[in-house]
């Protein structure tokens, strides 16, 4: 039998030995048979089987719930074998390896549970102690080959609580072989896909890797180390199923722990999940206990199931006895103590709260601080009467209250603090003799008021314990307050000091609370014994891995059936008790603990015998779906996402960004008002009527989180957009993005190719007999003319591009001479082989000559003799000098020049042919290696051995040789000076001096903006590109904000920044540049000759893929190497480049562009490097009319006062008012500054940019960098808003910011002599924001007029610019002293004390170290006076910087007037602001709009279908139409709409309008219908036109005819959205009716309104006409 046959037989053996009923079922093999169980037919629709999701839902007490599919038994069978040691792969037998295996620990009754949940869904209903986690796991083990990798599918272990969360965990390693990873709380909560993702391949990974090290045999380890099971709280798994990190089809089996939390008529996030993303299907006394577990099958789609045979049940688990205790009744007479301190402590309580009120001005202050007190009033009085005197005591000492409120105390609550002093004074009294020290006291009588009855029995029975050496003990209450004071009195007693006592509270109390941390410890500590009494609130009930108890006392009765099941489940020792403390006389208490024991007998009948089939009806909920991703929300996430956004936005120390909600009462029900914070793209939403406030609250939040996503404030998978930080654009050089990639790298280097044009690039073959070139004649034009170059011509393989012909160089020589060079086509030369070569050896030569001289220090120098291995890039392109024809005018080769050189003596060995003796004839000169004609040596190159330089002789000085003076002296002779001075003998006195020139080093010769923008300032030319850098990125910032804040209307100004800095960062700049091959032009290295291989020159290192790692030597290599390396040329023209500077390559091409052609070109630039600049005009529109919604502020300030101290009038008023609004002041319906805060900071940044380089040309890049940091920055915009007194006129709401603005004013005018004597006071950042929400104002208002907006500039900023008063940060200039002198510095993180940052600064001074320390409010006002006080120190010492100071260079530097660079855009201008043409109007719509016009596809918009005059007409939209008072109905119109309409939210246009007038209360049908019923018209007629989806997802769409009666009629007809409700329908075209009346009211004539490419159309035309016609129209986009 092989191996096949061998795993078939031990299949069929398990199968039938572990199962009763088996059938026979051909399996395939041949010859062969496999027996399955009858179960194998799928349990989720039909055809074979196979893999589905699985649940299994853990239930408390006695209820756990199994769920899982059916797969292959085959699998399942196979793997048991295996695990055993059964079966290999290959069929043979393998030793047993020793993998964990649940169930050689297993009960009978948890493989019968197990074998159970196989089948199918099933809630597991057993007690506490019973092992029901240890089923789960035997379950998950079970379905291994479900979530076994590479499967994608995977395993999740829900569980309630965080404690939850890393007990089971900790079971299911402990249990198996599993990966097991948590996830809770902030920890480990995804925040994006890739996160997840990063999850799931750290699984695969780890399977490759074992793969890869173990090799393909699979009997060396089991596949179930590579299962991965999650186990998280349901939150976390809500939240990413919303969001879709997570997706329900990859969740293969699923396990709900504590399943009872799922309740159909709860939001529990159980419950949430499985009516969400499993199926939808549709309290507890004692009546409803049949409807309870019906419902929690029916949510969980499981079946209850228990364990029949409780005999076995009881052999594992034991059951405490239950024990009740009664304690005396409190009698509060008006004759008792605790009566008489409960009056007294009433009465300081109402004095505290008159005394409250009569000192905070702000109500909700007020309202919190009431609530504070009365809270801490209640735990006081709570105590005294459940604990006793002594426990009203410990309630009110400070020492109990966390340190967080303490602090808060402190500072601003000293009335809480107040009442809390007198609390004491009162409850100590006389007791105890003016005695404050309570702790010090000996507790003697167990009696009223020191102690309650009831912690006298308490103590009783405690003490009956003294005996038990292992006893441990818990005692439940409700409160915190009271398990700490109880705690603390139960640990003082002497009678009970054998117990050991702590108390445990939850994590999520708020300031009562504790930390995890300290939980986590409380519960080690019980469990090894160092704890034996634990004074718990309900968390001790579930959650917590607590050691077995043989005492749990319930000191408060617990509330539910719950909570009584699971604090007698702590009680588990063989012998223990649970006992209930009840109050003699109450008969609630009796009943209550009667009804909770007869609770769990009903449940346990209803488990075996349902008696019933009732369930609770379902929550409704009303679902958003994203289509493009399947993200969903729903009423029930809808007010925590809310609040998440809100709390996203911007905020300062004065402001907290967060929603109000405010309710109307309606017809037919509560109407749920949302304000939203000013810096909100919303600022107000109005829910449908609901049936409660709660329903009404969650229905308007749902509506804004939809109106937030529709405007892009919300991702599409509706979330915050936190990361619109993250790379913006092609990721082409890198596969991850890293925001910080550049900036941590810095000091990287890769290696780039240079670039080499194609043109020059094609060879050709010596072995031709003919070469064809195509000859350019090189004309050089000396500027002035004053002198004539040789012609020279460039012969090619290819042609140049055309572009190349006019193409015009300017060469700039020495002494500012330029020389303008052309190429002039002369069509193709032939060259035959021996011309090639001569021209081949010419080039070398000249290029030899002009680059590396050293060759020619020898007596002969060999040309054509490059080496086969090397590039002998020669061949790509010859220069050669040319000759005019005569006649013709043609140029041609100068071939008797280029043979003339080749025979010089340099090239040829001519020993032979000079003649031995000396020859001075009048035509020849003897030079060193013989003579030679006269005509020969003008005008040729000579060389001089003993210096070693090269001269170009220009004639002959006859009257001049060795005899002759020196330098006109008459004593000394040339043959005297060079014998004296170089020891040089002229063996020919009588002939004749040369006249020559030294040979020029070769240098570079061009010199333009682009070449500057290329060229680094390490390459030491006369030109570099950082002051290209410093202009181009302050326009970089400037553009990219303009583009983002005009095309992201509902961005924030966090989320603007953001942005911005996602596209002007390094990293996605050097992206860019990457993909369009930017780095092939940059220079970045000195040039040197010796290392410049120029095209005819052959190269020595020859770079390929074997000797690339060789020749180009790095960091990580030998330092000597790498640094001989770093110079290296090679046949591939490669180059070191930093990150960094391809980066400033693309701003320094943005500030040349801006240099050389403006604004325009500039910003063509960056649209062809891939950054967006450009905006839509109609978005300023949008803008401006937005703006109107700040006019109703125009009271509360002096507008005219206003734009008298800023020099400009403002047409959109709003703008200014807008600019002047403080977030945290919301009584308006408009915004707040931020956003124009955000656009002044960037065009202020490019304006004072443009200022210091036009007004400096000479300052040095990083002179002007530090100029524009002392100008832009927000203290000396403060010092400007104070100045002008513009802080005056700002709107706030926050009581703190007029304070610390009052401290800043009263500092600023002080003299500088006496700021020195106190401590500076914070800047309010405000300050310095309304001076650039101001210049934001004003550029939006000229339409992006930077004429106006730079003299605005100048005038505001005076002050600022003449740079009177440097104030360089302290900290950088001692940073730059200590790199100096190279001392050692070090900046400590700050420390908190009090309400001040302790600061410090740390340097070491050659052997000393110094430390200087400040405190402050601010820990950068901190930091910087301690690097102040150090810098001041060790200038004292000597230590100062050699450079020039900033404030010398900035008086002493050449001044030129100041230019605004670049600006050459038309501003975008507007007449009348009151008549805003209708086309400039836009809306943005996110979702794509089908292209179908009819009615079924117009479901995002209401669409309007008016009849009126028959004519055609292009309509302006005016404030006009909507404000004055017209003549006829048409002017009743307008009255009834301005008395009466209300549009909730806001309008397509953008505006928001304030509820007035009577109707304010009224829906949107009612307010039509009154309207109509107000001018007479007739009932608006509302129709059902759509019904769509399943019946229980109805969508209702609605139409609406209103016939308005005028001068001739006009029939507007408005179509809803699809609607749940009919009702909701019906208000939807309703409010599309009033938008249409309250703003063109006037427009009389046919009108329809339709989505189309993410637009409103509007057509207009005659009446009757049809959508074709109205197409072929006019058609203007709104």
């Amino acid at each position: 039998m092989d191996g096949r046959s061998e795993i078939s037989r031990q299949i069929i053996y398990a199968l039938s030995s572990r199962h009763d009923s088996i059938r026979y079922i051909p399996f395939g093999l041949p010859g062969h048979s496999l027996l399955l169980k009858p179960e194998v037919i799928p349990l989720y629709g039909k055809g074979p089987a196979k893999a589905t999701r699985t649940r299994l839902f853990v239930c408390p007490s006695r209820a756990v719930s199994l769920s899982l599919p059916l797969s292959r038994i085959f699998t399942v069978c196979f793997r048991f074998l295996r695990n055993r040691g059964s079966i290999a792969m290959d069929g043979n037998s393998t030793a047993p390896n020793r993998l964990k295996d649940p169930r050689t620990i297993a009960r009978k009754y948890q493989l019968d549970l197990c074998k159970r949940a196989v089948e199918e869904n099933i809630i597991v209903y057993l007690g506490t102690g019973c092992g029901k986690t240890h089923i789960a796991v035997l379950l998950m083990y079970e379905l291994g080959h479900l979530i076994r990798k590479p499967s994608k599918s995977i395993c999740i272990f829900l569980a309630p609580t965080v404690p939850l969360v890393r007990q089971q965990a900790m079971v299911i390693e402990s249990s198996t072989d599993f990966k097991v990873r948590c996830h809770y709380g902030s920890q480990k909560n995804l925040k994006d896909h890739d996160d997840w993702n990063k999850e799931m391949d750290q699984s695969e990974d780890m399977l490759n890797a074992e793969l890869a090290a173990g090799g393909a045999t699979f009997n060396k380890q089991s596949l179930s180390i590579y299962t991965l099971v999650l186990v998280m709280t349901p939150q976390i798994l809500l939240q990413n199923l919303r969001h879709c990190f997570i997706r329900m089809d990859l969740v293969a089996l699923l396990i709900f722990d504590e399943c009872h939390h799922a309740q159909a008529q709860t939001r529990h996030p159980y419950a949430q999940i499985m009516r969400e993303f499993y199926k939808t299907k549709g309290g507890t006394d004692l009546s409803n206990y049949t409807k309870c577990i019906n419902s929690l099958e029916n949510l969980l789609d499981a079946k209850v199931c228990s364990v029949d045979d409780e005999l076995e049940l009881e052999g594992f688990v034991a059951s405490p006895d239950i024990k009740v205790y009664f304690y005396g009744p409190l009698f509060c007479t008006a004759s008792s103590l605790t009566f008489a301190y409960s009056k007294k402590l009433e009465d300081i309580k109402v004095q505290c709260i008159s005394m409250l009120k009569d000192k905070l001005c702000d109500f909700r202050e007020c309202q919190n601080q009431i609530k504070l007190l009365h809270r801490l009033h209640d735990n006081i009085i709570f105590c005294l009467e459940q604990i006793g005197l002594f426990g009203a005591i410990r309630a009110a000492r400070k020492a109990d209250m966390p340190e967080t409120e303490i602090a808060s105390i402190n500072n601003d609550n000293f009335l809480i603090d107040q009442y809390l002093t007198k609390a004491l004074s009162i409850l100590i009294g006389d007791l105890f003799d003016g005695n404050n020290d309570v702790d010090s006291l000996t507790i003697g009588a167990l009696e009223e008021p020191f102690f309650s009855n009831k912690l006298a029995v308490l103590v009783g029975i405690l003490a009956s314990y003294r005996l038990q050496a292992t006893a441990k003990c818990i005692i439940f209450v409700k409160r915190i307050i009271v398990a700490k004071s109880l705690a603390y009195i139960l640990g003082s007693l002497e009678s009970l000091t054998f117990w050991k006592c702590e108390f445990l509270v939850g994590c999520h109390g708020g300031k009562e609370s504790m930390s995890r941390g300290k939980m986590n410890t409380v519960v080690e500590r019980f469990s090894s014994g160092e704890v034996n009494l634990l004074v718990a609130t309900n968390v001790a009930e579930e959650g917590l891995d607590i050691q077995t108890c043989c005492l749990v006392v319930r000191f408060d009765l617990p509330e539910t059936v719950a909570s009584f099941i699971q604090s007698r489940g702590r009680a588990r020792m063989t012998i223990s008790k649970y006992v209930f403390l009840v109050e003699r006389g109450n008969e609630h208490e009796g009943k209550l603990l009667n009804d909770f024991m007869a609770s769990e007998d009903i449940m346990n009948k209803e488990i075996t015998s349902r008696t019933s089939n009732e369930t609770f009806d379902d929550l409704e909920e009303v679902n958003y779906k994203v289509n493009s991703t399947g993200a969903s929300i729903n009423t029930g996430c809808s007010v925590s996402l809310l609040h998440r956004y809100c709390d996203k936005l911007p905020r300062d120390k004065y402001f907290t960004p967060s929603p109000k909600f405010y309710y109307i009462d309606d017809l037919n029900g509560t109407i749920c008002r949302i304000i939203l914070p000013p810096n909100a793209p919303l600022r107000q939403v109005d829910g449908l009527p609901c049936s409660s406030k709660d329903e009404a609250k969650r229905n308007a939040c749902l509506k804004a989180c939809k109106e937030l996503h529709e405007r892009g404030a919300l991702t599409d998978y509706l979330l915050p957009d936190i990361n619109s930080q993250r790379k913006i654009g092609p990721a082409t050089h890198h596969s991850e993005y890293n925001s910080n990639s550049i900036e941590d790298e810095s000091s990287r280097e890769e290696l780039y190719e240079m670039l080499v044009p194609a043109a020059l690039r094609r060879s050709w073959s010596n072995d031709d007999t003919n070469i064809n070139l195509h000859f350019y004649y090189i004309r050089f034009v000396p500027k002035p003319k004053d002198r004539q170059y040789r012609m020279f011509g460039l012969f090619i393989k290819n042609p140049l591009p055309q572009e190349a012909e006019s193409l015009k160089v300017d060469l700039h020589l020495t002494h500012g001479r330029i020389v303008e060079t052309t190429l002039t086509p002369q069509g193709m030369t032939t060259f035959d082989k021996e011309e090639i070569m001569l021209a081949q050896n010419f080039q070398e030569m000249f290029l030899k000559i002009i680059l590396d001289r050293s060759e020619f220090y020898s007596d002969l120098v060999p040309l054509g003799k490059c080496n086969a291995s090397q590039d002998c890039s020669s061949k790509s392109y010859l220069l050669l000098p040319v000759i005019e024809q005569l006649y013709e005018g043609q140029k041609m080769i100068d071939w008797t020049t280029v043979r003339h050189c080749l025979t010089s003596p340099a090239f040829i060995d001519v020993s032979a042919t000079f003649e031995n003796a000396p020859c001075c004839t009048s035509d020849k000169l003897q030079l060193l290696n013989g003579s030679v004609n006269k005509a020969d040596v003008v005008n040729s190159l000579v060389f001089t051995p003993h210096n070693n330089l090269f001269f170009f002789v220009d004639g002959i000085l006859y009257e001049t040789n060795a005899n002759s003076c020196y330098k006109g002296t008459e004593c000394e002779s040339y043959a005297e000076y060079y014998r004296d001075r170089f020891h040089v003998k002229l063996s020919y006195p009588e002939q004749p001096f040369l006249k020559a020139k030294r040979l020029f080093v070769c240098r570079n010769l061009l010199h333009n903006r682009i070449l500057e923008a290329l060229t680094t300032e390490k390459c030491l030319e006369r030109l570099s590109l950082e002051r290209f850098e410093v202009l181009g990125d302050s326009f970089l910032k400037y553009a990219v904000a303009r583009h983002s804040f005009l095309t992201y209307e509902a961005y924030d100004e966090g989320q603007l920044t953001r942005r911005r800095s996602s596209i002007v960062n390094n990293s996605n700049l050097y992206e860019l540049a990457i993909a369009k091959k930017l780095q092939v032009y940059i220079r970045d290295e000195l040039f040197d000759p010796t290392q410049f291989y120029a095209l005819g020159r052959p190269c020595k290192m020859v770079c390929n893929i074997d000797t690339e790692s060789v020749i180009h030597q790095r960091e990580n290599e030998n330092l000597n190497i790498a640094a001989e390396g770093h110079n290296f040329r090679c046949t591939k023209s490669h180059h070191w480049l930093h990150r960094k500077t391809i980066a400033d390559v693309v701003e320094a091409l943005v500030g040349a562009f801006l240099v050389e052609s403006g604004f325009k070109a500039a910003i063509a630039f960056l649209r062809w490097i891939g950054i967006s600049a450009d905006f839509d005009v109609s978005n300023i529109y949008r803008v401006w009319e937005s703006s109107n919604s700040n006019l109703s502020l125009i009271s509360n300030i002096n507008v005219n006062e206003l734009e008298e101290i800023l020099g400009y009038t403002f047409r959109c008023k709003g703008l200014l008012l807008q600019a002047f609004v403080h977030a945290s002041y919301n009584k308006h319906s408009g915004g707040c500054y931020q956003k124009l805060e955000f656009l002044g900071d960037a065009v202020l940044e490019y304006l004072i940019t443009s200022y210091l380089y036009s007004v400096f040309p000479e300052l040095k890049p990083g002179q002007i960098t530090d100029l524009r940091s002392i100008t832009v920055n927000n203290n000396s915009f403060a010092n400007v808003a104070v100045w002008l007194s513009l802080h005056k006129y700002l709107m706030k709401d926050a009581r703190s910011l007029d304070e610390a603005i009052n401290k800043f004013e009263s500092f600023v005018p002080l003299p500088d002599l006496e700021k020195d004597l106190i401590e500076e006071p914070a800047c309010p950042k405000v300050l310095g924001d309304i001076v650039e929400s101001c210049v934001g104002a004003v550029l939006l208002d000229t339409g992006f007029n930077l004429k106006i907006v730079w003299s605005l500039m100048l005038s505001l900023l005076r002050p600022v610019l003449d740079f009177s008063s440097f104030q360089i940060n302290p900290l950088r200039e001692l940073r730059e002293l200590c790199q100096y002198f190279n001392f050692a510095m070090r900046l400590p993180d700050p420390v908190k004390v009090g309400g001040d940052y302790c600061v410090k600064v740390e340097t070491d001074v050659k052997d000393e170290h110094l430390m200087f320390t400040s405190t402050n409010k601010s820990s950068k006002t901190a930091r910087r006076m301690a690097a102040q006080e150090a810098l001041s120190m060790l200038k004292a010492r000597g230590y100062k910087l050699k450079s020039k100071p900033l404030e010398d260079i900035v008086q002493s530097a050449k001044k030129e007037r100041p230019k605004l660079i670049g600006y050459d855009e038309e501003p975008i201008v507007i007449d009348n602001l009151d008549s805003i043409p209708l086309e400039k109007l836009q809306i943005q719509i996110t979702e794509e709009t089908p292209h179908s016009l009819g009615l079924e596809k117009a479901n995002d918009a209401s669409t309007l279908n008016c009849s009126g005059n028959p004519c055609s007409s292009r309509m302006e939209l005016t404030r006009a139409d909507t404000s004055e008072s017209c003549n006829g109905n048409n002017g009743q119109i307008q009255q009834t709409m301005s008395d009466y309409v209300e549009i909730s939210g806001t309008s397509p246009g953008g505006n928001h309008t304030e509820t007035t007038g009577t109707l304010a209360h009224k829906t949107a049908k009612s307010r039509l219908m009154e309207i109509c019923a107000t001018n007479h018209w007739g009932d608006p007629l509302f129709e059902c036109c759509k019904e769509e989806g399943p019946s229980h997802l109805k969508m209702f769409t609605y139409k609406v005819a209103v016939e308005v009666q005028h001068e001739s009629s006009v029939c507007l007809e408005c179509f809803s959205e699809p609607k749940p409700q009919k009702k909701a329908a019906q208000d939807h075209a309703a409010e599309g009716a009033l938008w249409y009346l309250k703003h063109i009211g006037k427009a009389l004539y046919c009108v329809m309104v339709w989505h189309q490419n993410g637009k409103h159309i509007i057509c207009f035309g005659p009446i009757g006409c049809n959508c074709t016609e109205l197409l072929m129209l006019n058609v203007l986009f709104v």
